[in-house]
């Protein structure tokens, strides 16, 4: 699936980038969320933003699922903070 989105921060106990997934696209997901998660409600998945490539896995928050934005894809792809990036996101079954 492919979504625009603006990075934000979370200020946790490690600081973490993350774009939030539009409803429809985590609706889509929830409906196959059973089939792939392995655990806590976390989606394997690759995410692509601009030409970087990487895996990870998409967090469950509030109803709907948030894209962890790594710092390789800020570095490669200079992204940061207040940034809408368009994703390209595949679930790994």
């Amino acid at each position: 699936m492919r979504f625009e989105g603006l990075i934000w921060h979370w200020r946790g106990p490690a600081p973490f980038h993350f774009v939030t997934v539009p409803p429809l696209e985590s609706e889509l997901i929830h409906e196959v969320s059973s089939q792939v998660t392995y655990g806590w409600g976390m989606i394997p998945a690759s995410v692509t933003i601009g030409g970087t490539t990487v895996t990870t896995a998409l967090w469950p928050k509030d109803g709907g699922y948030i894209v962890p934005i790594k710092k390789v894809l800020q570095d490669r792809e200079s992204v940061t903070v207040d940034d809408v990036v368009e994703i390209v996101l595949d679930i790994d079954a």
